[in-house]
């Protein structure tokens, strides 16, 4: 690997992530028909970093969501009292919602004795063009439902169960993991920019748990170190065009509107399906 197909795959894997058009089928569609294989025995590592990458964005965009669940969690394995030992009177919104990415993260348990079945799907390049193409009507549909109003303090554990197995399915290359949740976030009466939020967070647990899928299965390779530093530069890229995604998300979800993304995941399920069968 050079460092530009590198920095490309950090920049699409950063992008990709959290923009509502699926990292992994992106990344796949890059791996299968453009012969940039990452998966082959070596890089491994390559998309450990690059997930990390994007944990990484996670962290600095939403550090103070982060900070607020930390402390309040805190608070209520002390009995509900701050350090001084005084009651906290006031609710602990930080602290539901943590509950609520809990449990909304359980259902991906059940992916775990099919994740070879799943991770066979990677390499069929005609599939990932029709969930690329379904990935697209869910955005259709998510923008001409009616915004809700619920957020961390009123959503309710079914909403969460739901958005939950959403993300599961999303497991699939193609379908996109933000834009699928996103969607059935608003559809269980979420306010619009706090489903985005939830999505967001709800991806720490779900990059870390792949993270460490992935460590596994790179330390049982073998690690050639003279690459490091171009895999590096691809998880800084991955980093920046993170942020750049999420920014540009949180702007989207102000203005209620996926209508661009929708036409472009059509016309990327579409040229991946012509491309797979020319191949």
């Amino acid at each position: 690997m050079n460092i530009f197909d590198a920095i490309l795959l950090g920049l699409v894997q950063g992008l990709a992530e959290f923009l509502p058009i699926s990292s992994s089928g992106h990344l796949s569609v890059l791996q299968n028909l453009f012969h940039m294989n990452t998966l082959e025995e070596g890089h491994l590592f390559f998309d450990v970093l690059l997930h990390l990458g994007t944990l990484v964005s996670i962290f600095i965009c939403y550090w103070k969501d982060i900070k607020d669940i930390i402390r309040e969690v805190f608070i209520v394995l002390r009995g509900g009292r701050d350090r001084s030992g005084a009651r906290i009177q006031q609710p602990l919104p930080a602290a539901r919602l943590f509950l609520m990415l809990v449990i909304a993260t359980l259902p991906l348990f059940a992916i775990v004795p099919i994740n070879g079945l799943v991770e066979e799907l990677y390499y069929r390049s005609w599939f990932i063009g029709i969930a690329f193409i379904l990935t697209g009507c869910l955005l259709y549909v998510s923008d001409r439902m009616k915004p809700g109003t619920k957020t961390e303090k009123t959503m309710r554990i079914r909403d969460a169960l739901i958005i939950g197995c959403c993300q599961c399915v999303t497991t699939i290359p193609g379908l996109s993991r933000s834009g699928t949740t996103i969607t059935a976030g608003i559809a269980t009466g979420l306010d619009r920019s706090f489903a985005m939020r939830f999505s967001f967070l709800m991806s720490i647990p779900a990059v870390l748990g792949a993270n460490i899928l992935g460590i596994v299965d790179a330390i049982q390779t073998d690690f050639d170190f003279s690459t490091l530093p171009v895999y590096l530069v691809g998880m800084a890229a991955a980093v920046v065009s993170g942020i750049a995604a999420i920014l540009l998300m949180k702007l989207i979800a102000r203005r209620n509107k996926f209508g661009f993304f929708t036409y472009y995941c059509w016309a990327a399920g579409i040229v991946t399906l012509v491309l797979s069968l020319s191949y």
